[in-house]
């Protein structure tokens, strides 16, 4: 039993991560169990480059942004149990959170938060009453969306990045991660606002 699994190893997926895992010193955080099926198969970031990102080198692929967030994640907060090499194919909801199939297990979560990209190939079954054209998008390209407000799709669901509702630039949806990361945060805190900041 997870108390988060984030579906999706793109920019959101991977920032929510960090963010949820940088939190284990916090006493509402401590015991919490933390997941990330790390598919980027799909990524936009897999043939990007970053000239216009505040904080990377200018020429940064987004390729190895994917492989070091990846093991950014494993260095610093080994404790979030990274899933390799599995797609998700289906999220139902149970009574005590959701379930979360892939290709090659069944994963249970009390919180799941889709990360995954924004094109109409999405296909997990199991949310497609909430996909509805993506409304920054043009039209001609058919993006999707998961209907959300503020990124909370139903109790205990959440869709972070551009599939939810954002446009495709890589600090939005790394923003759109975080931001998720904070909500789950502030619900573990019994309902006050957290966050997570380093300091030298």
């Amino acid at each position: 039993m997870f108390d988060a699994l984030i579906v999706g190893g793109g920019s959101a997926g991977l920032s929510c991560a960090l963010v949820l895992g940088s939190a284990k010193n916090k006493p509402y955080a401590q015991d919490k169990k933390i997941g990330i099926v790390v598919h980027q198969r799909a990524s936009h970031l897999q043939n990007a480059q970053f000239n216009n990102v505040l904080g990377l080198t200018p020429g940064t692929t987004g390729e190895s942004i994917l492989e070091n967030g990846k093991a950014q994640l494993t260095n610093l907060y080994p404790h979030v149990f990274q899933i390799d090499n599995e797609k998700v194919t289906e999220i139902i909801r149970i009574d005590d959170g959701y379930k979360v199939s892939t290709n090659k297990s069944t994963y249970i979560s009390k919180i799941v938060v889709v990360a995954a990209g924004y094109t109409n190939l999405m296909n997990i079954k199991g949310l497609e009453t909430y996909i509805e054209p993506h409304p920054r998008a043009v039209t001609e390209k058919e993006r999707i969306w998961l209907k959300s407000d503020n990124h909370l799709v139903e109790r205990g669901l959440y869709v972070a990045g551009t599939l939810a509702g954002w446009r495709s630039q890589f600090a939005i949806a790394s923003g759109s991660g975080a931001q998720v990361a904070t909500d789950i945060l502030t619900i573990w805190n019994g309902g006050i606002d957290s966050h997570v900041h380093d300091k030298v």
